[in-house]
């Protein structure tokens, strides 16, 4: 017992019923696939249900108990583990319930608990308020439901074509019940149940809350009866009831009461149409094929006991409470029983045939027609199907030319029409003609009735045009024709009018043209004698029905202003007003009653909607159609609130009438620069200002705060108040039209006031208007508060009653919503009022909830369900548009309030939670997530997508915007993340596929991705590794794997999951990748429109009129304004002149529309490629995000790499397709550039994570070189697709190749310094793998010929700046590893390498403003750094060195000017106008960017032309002395900064290859002059470079080394020292070499050489040395002690990085870290860096660490060489060959120098001077120095090719300072 008293959470009396009514729906009306065994099993579970209808559960004492310790003991709930404790104010709610419906215990408690679950869908109601609406819809459920049931069965009158299984089940179960005595159970509910009784329970109880509940309940009890009532209707519509139940019917009906106005309602009247239908057999007549059938199932021919029960009860029975029901039962009786004597079967009823003569006498004497027209009646007066019943009542004369009547008859095609409908038509022919006066109205009434439909109308026209005289002349003789005939009518001057209401076209222009009747002027005419306002009111409605023919409208207007019905012009003198103003203002006024006017506004807005001509009254008055306006306004419109009625519906009728004009009025007015001039029109003889047209007058006064204006306001208010109280009053209708012809005007003018005041303001006009957006903030008059705004949102709160109100008001609100100041005041008057507030999000939430939208392709308002079906789903968007504008702005805003976050507290502080959690209210967030989570859990994914797609995307775009958005991202992805999963349940639903819809689907698609793309940041960034796990694993897995659903159920894929398990067997197949699938979905290709096709309009003037049409639309896509362009291109067929012009008009209209047609599928074009471009982009920015963001120990490099390779492949197979679009291709090639950057850093980690010995012979990583050669191809294939445009697409293109061609580089390896290999060993390694897929790439490449050279090259020398650095760098990088120098060859040979060189004169002028103090564009200088380097790469060949010779290179750089701009100004040059940022170097720094590329190129063509080629030398010579200017400042600059110590490290090296004696030999033509010119510069750059060794060896170095310690701050990176050490150490080299060359060019021996050093070898002292001195011997004593202690300095160094670098793995944390800091900025850098990382980058700095050193020793080990040389060869000479001079001698004489000027002047040396250098070197050069350079000759030229060097040298100086001559 205990497990059925747990409680259902869901409430049986309530969930169970709504799934029971879900399936019904699902099967019958949805036809859902798979929903039959779905319906089955429902009908199986809720039979007991349907067999006691309505009952309830009974009362039990053990419930009572059970309930009653449910506070103390708790109480099971089904699904919820333990018991649950509840409350007491809940149990004895519980008990009131059970009482009011007197049902079980349990079931009233779980009712509550269910109401307590719902109640955030239902603001401001309890939750017993909220049982009591579920108690009823449960009710409803099984009403509906059964209905539906029993609507589907198999019968004789329909068929809703559902499949047999279907049908057979419904009519299977439905007989069961019937069998079970469900008539009676139905008619004992309807008399059971009545509102009045049940809110009389509800009262005592409190069970009613406020109107809309009170309304609610009451719907529900009125729909529970009405479908009970259409049950039986449907059943007996299909299939007869047995004698009893018919029995029981007419017992029932026998006890029925009329309403006040002596009509049925709704529920009785479908009762009497079932009883009708039991006593129908006219079904017969038809003779369908299952007539036999039908004839056996039928008890009125079958049972005899039935006819003769039935025939008793109706014939003997006692009278009916209403005597006409009782009449008409008969009368239906009598007509059976006359057809049943028809039949065969009738002859055994003969005893009960005979009376049906009497039955139906009997029936007529009881008032029979009467109660038929009076509770009948509506059938025929309205006919919202449109079946035209009358038209049983009409025959056709003759063949009808009608395309619209032709056809059937009831579905029968017509051949002869039935016997009945010939009869009837007799009747109403002959009728006619014998008819007494007493009859002359009634029958004018009946044709009145039967003309109610198009082709009635149509047949009763017809009837009266044959009635009439057949020649008019008779009708002075009297009347002979007919009376009832048009003839008459108008002789009579009485038409009545309703006939033309429906009638069609051409019945209207007949009557009105013809010659004899002129209706127009009779009625005109009429309506200036003194006749009774109603009939002026019927006939001014007869000429509006005339008036909706445009040909006769515009007579009409000109008819109207004759007649001056509205007096428009006063005649002089005129005192007395005349005309309708005067019966409006005195007749109607008094009477209280103004039939007239209403009639007279109706006029007016059919002749507004026909035609408005402009010249009206013209010469009489200013023309135009302001008069009537001012009328309609001033008197009718803001006079109608305060006038008496004696029926209060019409003050609502005479709104709506006058409302409905301005409406029409505004629509239609477009505002023209025309209208703001003031034009004046003459007028006799003087000049009147002309009127302006009717909408501008209506604009200006809604744009002020005018009568109008408040009038609408205060309209709005007064709906939105009556709307509040649910009651039915007279004219509601009325109000809500009058409400929404409002709403329209307010729309209207927020649509058209920018355009508006666009124009005022630029025709410089003194009106002054306010917009209405403002002017809604003002203050109401009758509420003293600024509430307008939230008068015109409550209607929201209304949409389930009054969908169009609500729409409107949603549009208006979202035109308010555009503007930020107005949002930040609407928040605070949303939100002031707590229950205001409450109401207004209810309503805002209640439109998005809306279950009845639905987004319909194209708007079929012919339906009236469909139409309202299409306003809420438009509703819904608007909201959505709202909702999107206002996030987007800045502060509180509209958005935010509604989507439930915070507003008067900072936003990020919201803590989101489902509705009923701590009190948070539905909101609109909520909604939208109920509407895109519908159907996620299922397989065929959410439903929103497919069903309404459009809304779809906005909903998606909607939580995009939320996660994006800084304030709201937080709390935003928290509760997607937690309480929704919202994310993972609907990626796993990618891609989206709707072949209908391709732009709605990409762009859902798009705003999903872009979420996903925050997400896997966010979470990667918390840390959140599971979450961001989940998502990689679901967007990247290529295995199978089953999806759970979120909450742990095996929800989705049973049967996948099996299939699953069982592939594990054997080898698992792969599946697509879900972001292949996605890209899947993106088609490439665009089919474009062809060319328009035109045979009248100029093509290119159309164009150009369609690109004017052009706007930019909410969704930022340009497209062209159709309605315009429309607009347009009539206007011009309108001012075609000429008879050739009116005869062509059609076809020009056709060409229009085919012009039309073509601009929509443009805009279509466009849309579509947008989508996808923004899909491409989303897709881009999630992948880069998955590579870039997330933690990249989640995809290991392996598969991290297969991933790259296949997004790469597919990528580049959908845009190398024949037809993809090249709007697409930018996207793409971005795409590819950052997926080809990860994949070669990936590659690249890999392999330094795998250490020196990585990567196998095989291949490459984890990746197969097949793979990447494919990838390369694919690459060169874009490349070369995309042709002479999309240069900057190219750009991305060539930057992806540059990270495909580094992946072949070899990594940097430690110089160990023991790689004593021989070459011949090196020559036969085998090949590694950097080497074969370079070598592979390469061949790839030149596969590719010139066709890829040229473009390469075409980029690298025009277009885009960031194009051609890019272009510069491949070409760099392919030179590189062209072995075979192909590319050198096709660039020499095709001229781009002249063109290269001579565009540095065009660079020279761009660089040359890079030096102003002004921080410039950088961009010249970037190009010219790209170019160099190319240049250089070419250098680095003897072929291509010549070559840059030959196209004259030298010679450019020797003619720019830009190297003579070095910045002087001390301050200038170092800090400039430094930009903040640091970004922007100081014009120093730039000038050095200029200078160094320029020396470095020089320096390598020197070194690649070598020595044979002198012309290279000398032309770099002549740039030299060119620029002595610049050279002389930097060889004496003090600045030690790195820049500084690379140009001199770059300009001693290029000095020591040029500034020689041997220069001189070349130039055999230079004249003496010029000659002495050189050798005087030569001699200049000989001494600056020697006091440049002074300052470094000698006086200033530890100076030097000092402010290189303090240049280095310590944040840099440590990499600055060493590179500066590694400077320094370099000039001092190549002054060295310079001296060497020196002494070896002067002469081979010692005897005759150049002495560069005084004969003194003490060491210098720390003073500067005046440059004219020549320095001593003793610097270079000095350079080459220093040198070898560092060298041993250095050589510990290295040894200690080698034998860290060997065991990287265990050093110590605070180690790693130091030695990382040396590669990464900033402090916290290195705290942020993974284990694994700091290891390959410590290994990285180690190896750099290591081959700085070995780069220094081999500096270190040169210098002491070359300082060994030199000192040999001077002691040699001094020692040896030197001759000392007395003092009086005034020149060294042993030396005379053959060109006179070589030596240096080295100063008298004496004797003295000899003898001191020799015992100085004694004791400098002593044992330990020798020891230590010969242990550098051991420690590192070993394995050199110069061994023993320093050892000949150090024996043969030993031997000079100890044996000196003799």
């Amino acid at each position: 017992m205990a497990t059925q008293m747990a409680v259902n959470s869901g409430a049986s009396l309530w969930g169970p019923l709504k799934e029971l009514w879900e399936a019904v729906e699902g099967a019958i009306w949805r036809r859902q696939p798979e929903s039959i065994h779905l319906l089955d099993l429902q009908l199986k579970k809720h039979k007991p249900s349907f067999l006691t209808l309505f009952k309830n559960p009974m009362k039990s004492a053990e419930q009572r108990e059970k309930v009653r310790k449910a506070s103390t003991e708790g109480i099971a709930v089904q699904g919820q583990q333990g018991v649950r404790l509840l409350p007491e104010q809940l149990i004895s709610e519980a008990f009131i319930l059970s009482d009011l419906f007197d049902l079980g215990e349990l079931a009233a408690l779980e009712l509550l608990l269910a109401g307590e679950h719902q109640q955030p869908h239902f603001p401001g109601l309890t939750r017993g308020l909220v049982a009591v609406l579920l108690y009823w819809d449960g009710k409803r459920c099984v009403a509906n439901s059964l209905r539906s049931l029993i609507q589907s069965r198999h019968g004789k009158t329909f068929t809703l074509d559902l499949s047999p299984e279907l049908v057979n089940l419904t009519t299977r179960f439905t007989d069961e019940l019937m069998a079970q005595g469900l008539t009676k159970q139905i008619l004992n509910l309807i008399s059971d149940i009545s509102v009045t009784r049940e809110f009389e329970r509800l009262q005592k109880e409190r069970g009613l809350g406020n109107e809309k509940h009170r309304k609610e309940v009451s719907d529900l009890i009125k729909e529970c009866r009405q479908s009970l009532a259409e049950c039986l209707f449907a059943w007996t519509c299909q299939s007869p009831l047995s004698k009893e139940d018919t029995l029981t019917l007419i017992g029932h009906l026998e006890t029925v009461t009329a309403e006040a106005d002596g009509s049925l309602d709704s529920v009785n009247l479908a009762l009497v149409m079932a009883l009708l239908y039991c006593l129908d057999v006219s079904f017969l007549e038809q003779g369908t094929e299952d007539r036999d059938d039908l004839l056996q199932a039928l008890p009125l021919l079958t049972e005899k006991q039935y006819v003769a029960a039935v025939h008793s009860r109706l014939v003997e029975g006692q009278g009916w409470k209403l005597p006409g029901l009782q009449a008409v039962v008969q009368l239906a009786w009598a007509l059976s029983l006359r057809a049943l004597s028809q039949l065969p079967q009738g002859a055994a009823l003969v005893e009960f045939t005979e009376a049906d003569e009497a039955l139906a006498d009997q029936a007529l004497l009881g008032g029979v027609f009467l109660f038929l027209t009076e509770g009948i009646g509506e059938f025929y007066s309205k006919d919202p199907f449109e079946l035209e019943l009358a038209l049983e009542f009409w025959c056709p004369s003759e063949s009808l030319q009608h395309t619209s009547l032709t056809g059937s008859f009831l579905g029968v095609p017509l051949q002869r029409p039935p016997h009945k409908q010939v009869v009837l038509s007799k009747f109403v022919r002959q009728m006619g003609d014998l008819l007494p006066a007493t009859l002359y109205i009634p029958y004018l009434r009946m044709l009145k009735g039967l003309a109610n439909g198009p082709q009635c109308s149509h047949y009763c026209f017809s009837l009266l045009k044959t009635n009439g005289a057949p020649h008019g002349e008779n009708r002075q003789a009297g009347v002979s024709g007919s009376l009832v005939s048009w003839e008459h009518f108008f002789h009579s001057l009485m038409l009545y009018h309703e006939n033309l209401r429906r009638d069609s076209e051409n019945a209207r222009l007949a009557l009105c043209e013809h010659p004899q009747w002129t209706p127009v002027v009779v009625m005109l005419g009429l309506l200036q004698c003194s006749v009774q306002p109603v009939l002026k009111a019927q006939v001014l409605h007869a000429l509006a029905a005339f008036g909706k023919s445009p040909e006769i409208a515009a007579s009409l207007w000109q008819s109207l202003e004759y007649t001056q019905i509205l007096q428009t012009v006063k005649a002089p003198g005129q005192r007395q007003a005349a005309g309708i103003e005067v019966e409006l203002n005195e007749i109607e006024s008094s009477c209280e009653e103004y039939p007239l006017t209403r009639a007279f506004c109706h006029l007016i807005s059919t002749l507004v909607e026909s035609a408005l001509p402009v010249n009206l009254g013209a010469g009489l008055r200013a023309p135009g159609f302001q008069p009537y306006l001012d009328f309609l306004r001033d008197s009718v419109f803001l006079a109608f609130p305060t006038r008496a009625y004696r029926r209060p519906a019409e003050k609502w009728e005479v709104a709506e009438a006058v409302l409905e004009v301005f409406h029409k009025l505004l629509r239609e007015y477009e505002p023209q620069p025309a209208d703001f001039l003031q034009e004046m029109v003459e007028l006799q003889g003087e000049q009147v200002p002309a009127h302006k047209p009717p909408g501008h007058s209506l604009m200006f006064h809604l744009l002020n705060d005018s009568p109008t204006l408040s009038l609408c306001l205060s309209l709005l208010e007064e709906g939105a108040r009556q709307l509040d109280t649910y009651a039915p009053f007279p004219g509601k209708k009325q109000l809500e039209s009058a409400v929404l012809h409002c709403l329209c005007l307010l729309e209207l003018t927020l649509q058209k006031e920018v355009t508006f005041m666009d124009l005022l303001r630029e025709s410089q006009t003194s009106l002054l208007v306010s917009p209405v957006e403002q002017l809604l903030q003002g203050v109401s008059a009758q509420s003293r508060r600024a509430d307008h705004i939230t008068n015109i949102a409550r209607y929201l709160y209304h949409s389930s009653s009054n969908p169009d109100a609500a729409f409107q008001s949603a549009k208006i609100l979202r035109r308010i919503a555009r503007y930020p100041n107005i949002q930040a005041r609407l928040v605070g008057d949303f939100t002031h009022d707590q229950a205001v507030s409450e109401k207004l999000m209810a309503g805002f939430v209640e439109c998005l909830d809306s279950e009845e939208a639905q987004e319909l392709v194209a708007a079929d308002d012919s339906d009236p369900e469909k139409r309202v079906a299409r306003i809420r789903h438009e509703t819904k968007i608007h909201i959505l548009n709202l909702l999107i504008t206002s996030l987007e702005l800045k502060g509180p805003s509209l958005g935010l309030y509604l989507l439930g976050y915070e507003v008067k507290k900072p936003v990020s502080s919201t803590n989101l939670q489902d509705p009923g959690v701590l009190g948070c209210p539905r909101s609109c967030l909520h909604a939208i997530l109920s509407l895109l989570q519908r159907g996620s859990e299922w397989r065929s994914g959410p439903v929103l997508t497919k069903q309404a797609p459009q809304l779809a995307e906005l909903c998606y775009q909607v939580i995009y915007q939320l996660c994006a958005c800084p304030d709201t991202s937080g709390p935003t992805m928290r509760y997607l993340r937690t309480s929704q999963d919202f994310l993972f349940s609907h990626l796993q639903h990618l891609p989206f596929i709707l072949p209908e819809n391709e732009i709605a689907a990409l762009s859902q698609m798009s705003w999903l991705m872009k979420t996903a793309a925050i997400e896997l940041r966010v979470t990667s960034l918390n840390r959140q590794r599971s979450h961001t796990q989940r998502l990689l694993n679901l967007l990247l897995d290529d295995q199978p794997h089953t999806l759970h659903t979120a909450d742990g159920e095996t929800g989705m894929e049973e049967e996948s999951r099996s299939v699953s398990g069982f592939l594990h067997f054997g080898t698992v197949s792969k599946v697509r990748r879900r972001l292949l699938s996605v890209l899947d979905a993106i088609d490439f290709s665009q089919e474009a429109p062809e060319l328009l096709q035109l045979d009248f309009f100029e093509r290119a003037q159309i164009e150009q009129v369609i690109t004017n049409c052009e706007h930019v639309n909410e969704q930022g896509h340009t497209v062209c304004n159709v309605k315009l362009l429309h607009r347009v291109l009539v206007a011009e067929i309108n001012a075609l002149q000429g008879m050739a012009a009116i005869g062509q008009r059609p076809l020009l209209l056709e060409e229009v529309n085919s012009i039309l047609q073509q601009v929509v599928e443009r805009n279509r074009v466009r849309r579509s490629l947008s989508a996808k471009r923004h899909a491409l982009q989303s897709w881009r920015s999630l992948v880069e995000t998955i590579l870039t963001a997330c933690p990249s120990e989640l995809i290991p490099a392996d598969q991290r790499q297969l991933i790259i390779r296949d997004l790469l492949l597919d990528l580049h197979d959908k845009v190398l397709s024949e037809d993809a679009a090249g709007e697409l291709m930018p996207i793409v090639a971005g795409a590819v550039f950052t997926l080809t950057a990860h994949l070669s850093q990936s590659v690249l980690s890999e392999q330094q994570g795998a250490g020196p010995e990585g990567g196998s012979g095989s291949g490459f990583s984890s990746i197969a070189n097949s793979a990447l050669h494919l990838i390369l191809r694919k690459l060169l294939d874009f490349i070369l697709c995309t042709g002479g445009g999309f240069q900057r697409l190219r750009a991305h293109l060539y930057g992806a190749l540059l990270y495909y061609l580094q992946i072949a580089q070899k990594p940097e390896e430690p110089e160990t310094l023991q790689t004593g290999n021989s070459m011949w060993e090196r020559l036969t390694a085998p090949e590694d793998c950097f080497s074969k897929l370079q070598r592979e790439n390469l061949a790839i490449i030149e596969s590719y010929g010139t066709a890829l050279m040229e473009v390469v090259c075409r980029d690298a020398c025009d277009g885009h700046e960031i194009g051609r650095m890019l272009a510069l760098a491949v070409l760099d990088r392919v030179l590189s590893i062209d072995r075979q120098s192909q590319w050198l060859v096709y660039l020499c040979n095709s001229g781009y390498l002249r063109v290269l060189v001579e565009s540095l004169r065009q660079d020279d002028v761009a660089l040359q403003t890079l030096l102003t103090p002004q921080p410039p564009l950088l961009k010249p200088l970037y190009i010219y750094e790209s170019k160099m380097a190319l240049l250089t790469r070419v250098a680095k060949t003897a072929q291509g060195a010549m070559e840059l010779l030959r196209c004259g290179l030298v010679g450019q750089l020797v003619e720019c000017q830009v190297f003579h701009m070095l910045p002087q100004n001390d301050a200038l040059r170092v800090f400039g106008q430094r930009d903040p940022s640091g970004f922007i170097p100081s014009p120093l720094e730039r000038y050095r960017q200029i200078l160094l590329p320029t020396l470095r190129l020089m320096q390598v063509i020197l070194t690649s032309t070598t020595t044979q080629h002198q012309q290279g030398a000398v032309q770099v010579l002549q740039w030299l002395i060119v620029h002595a200017d610049v050279i002389q400042p930097i060889l004496h600059g003090q600045d030690m900064s790195m820049g500084a110590l690379q140009e001199l490290s770059l300009l001693t090296a290029i000095i020591s290859k040029t500034a020689l004696p041997g220069a001189l030999e070349i130039g055999q033509e230079i004249n003496s002059a010029a000659l002495m010119e050189l050798q005087g510069h030569i001699g200049r750059f000989q001494r600056q470079s020697l006091s440049l060794l002074v300052r470094l060896v000698g006086t200033d170095r530890a100076r030097y080394l000092k402010q290189i310690e303090e240049t280095v701050s310590p944040g840099d990176l440590a990499e600055k020292r060493e590179e500066m050490e590694v400077a320094m150490q370099q000039i001092c080299a190549n002054i060295m070499e310079y001296c060497q060359t020196l002494l070896l060019q002067s002469s081979a021996e010692a005897q005759f050489t150049l002495c560069l050093f005084s004969p003194s070898a003490s060491e210098p002292a720390d003073v500067a040395v005046p440059s004219a001195r020549v320095p001593s011997l003793g610097l270079v004593l000095l350079l080459l002690k220093n040198s070898a202690t560092d060298f041993f300095r250095y050589h510990d160094s290295h040894r200690q990085s080698l034998n860290k670098l060997e065991r990287v793995e265990q050093l110590p944390p605070e180690e790693l870290k130091e030695l990382c800091q040396g590669l990464v900025s900033g402090s916290g850098g290195v705290e942020k860096i993974s284990s694994v990382q700091r290891n390959v980058l410590a290994k990285r700095r180690l190896v750099q660490l290591v081959n700085n050193r070995a780069k220094l020793l081999a500096l270190c080990s040169y210098i002491i060489e070359t300082c060994l040389f030199v000192i040999w060869r001077h002691l040699e000479f001094y020692l040896l060959y030197c001759t000392p001079t007395d003092p009086k001698d005034s020149l060294l004489p042993g030396y005379r120098d053959p060109s006179g000027s070589r030596g240096l002047s080295v100063s008298r040396v004496s004797r003295q001077d000899l003898e001191q250098l020799q015992s100085d070197m004694a004791n400098s050069f002593n044992e330990p120095l020798q020891r230590k350079l010969l242990e550098v000759e051991g420690l590192y030229s070993k394995t050199r090719s110069r061994h023993t060097f320093i050892q000949a040298l150090t024996r043969r100086i030993r031997g000079l300072v100890h044996h000196a001559k003799g």
